[in-house]
């Protein structure tokens, strides 16, 4: 796999549409604070979203937006108006169908959020900003196409219609990250940003594709085509951290994976991810984790036991 189809594998995205909202006159919906992204594709008219903590901006047909940091926020014909909390708008349990609201017939968007892995999914929320604005683009095609076939399943209700709009919100979010990268200005660092490097990217491949393997910063350097220097600085001005920091911290990663969904024992997944023995893998496995690959182990079951008593209603 790419290393962006790793990173979603590895947080275990899942995508959830909750439905269409089609609007008339004038109208305001404040949402409060939210887990995991939060996302609107905006089909015909256009509103204007208010962010908490940015500007605000005006969404158009055939744009839409990512909110990955859960900050309230607030969509509107006119931001002048007193907004309705959302909860007054839509049912408590979406119902995967188009909402009509004053009348309808003036804007029309989809929307849904999608989840990530707890314990994993900093790596992608804290490289993206509060709000992602994806604009009308000549290589937007794609995400138009999979907006437009989310928006006839809704209205259609055809057998498996919300599972096929599932599947195309999830598409919707990589296109959505593919058109950020390759419309992306601003020089914040992070090892999403790197993809669109083509000479980073391929370092950055290799070391997801084979994460045991000694990788060093000249045979690093070498896949990228770069001298090790000019490789060892760009990596670091675009990531953020050193090509080997970051090797270690995604091998934390995938180990963090392993002790969670597999039986292998510590010295089994330090082997694979390239530690002579368990000692060292724990090593560093704990300066990256901040806790031990038992006590991550240990607080990840007591977590899915919580979860799974509250879900069948037997409290904590």
């Amino acid at each position: 796999m790419d290393p962006l189809s790793d990173v979603l594998a590895l947080l275990k995205l899942r995508s959830y549409v909750s439905g269409g909202f089609d609007a008339g006159g004038d109208w305001a919906i404040s949402f409060g604070p939210h887990e995991g992204i939060k996302f609107h594709a905006v089909v015909t008219g256009s509103c204007w979203l208010s962010v908490e903590g940015e500007a605000p901006i005006q969404v158009n047909a055939g744009e839409c937006f990512l909110l990955p940091r859960g900050r309230p926020f607030r969509i509107a014909s006119d931001l002048s108006l007193e907004p309705v909390h959302v909860s007054r708008v839509l049912p408590p349990q979406p119902n995967g169908r188009i909402l009509t609201y004053n009348g309808g017939g003036d804007y029309l968007s989809i929307g849904g959020y999608f989840t990530l892995s707890e314990g994993q999914a900093g790596m992608l929320l804290n490289v993206l900003p509060p709000l992602l604005h994806i604009r009308e683009q000549p290589n937007s095609a794609t995400l138009r196409w999979c907006v437009e076939r989310m928006r006839q399943e809704l209205l259609e209700g055809q057998p498996g219609d919300f599972i096929v709009a599932q599947q195309l919100a999830t598409i919707v979010l990589v296109q959505a990250l593919r058109l950020y990268l390759s419309d992306r200005t601003s020089e914040d660092a992070g090892w999403l940003f790197a993809l669109a490097d083509k000479r980073l990217g391929a370092a950055i491949a290799a070391m997801h594709g084979a994460p045991g393997e000694r990788w060093t910063l000249q045979t690093l350097a070498s896949l990228a085509a770069m001298s090790r220097t000019a490789f060892a600085v760009t990596f670091k001005q675009t990531v953020g951290v050193s090509p080997i920091e970051y090797l270690t911290r995604w091998r934390m990663l995938q180990a963090a994976d392993r002790l969670t969904s597999s039986r292998q024992s510590l010295a089994e997944i330090g082997s694979a991810l390239g530690y002579e023995s368990e000692k060292s893998f724990s090593t560093a496995f704990k300066r990256v984790m901040n806790c031990s690959p038992r006590e991550y182990g240990r607080r990840q079951r007591e977590k899915r036991i919580s979860a799974l008593r509250t879900a069948s209603g037997a409290g904590p």
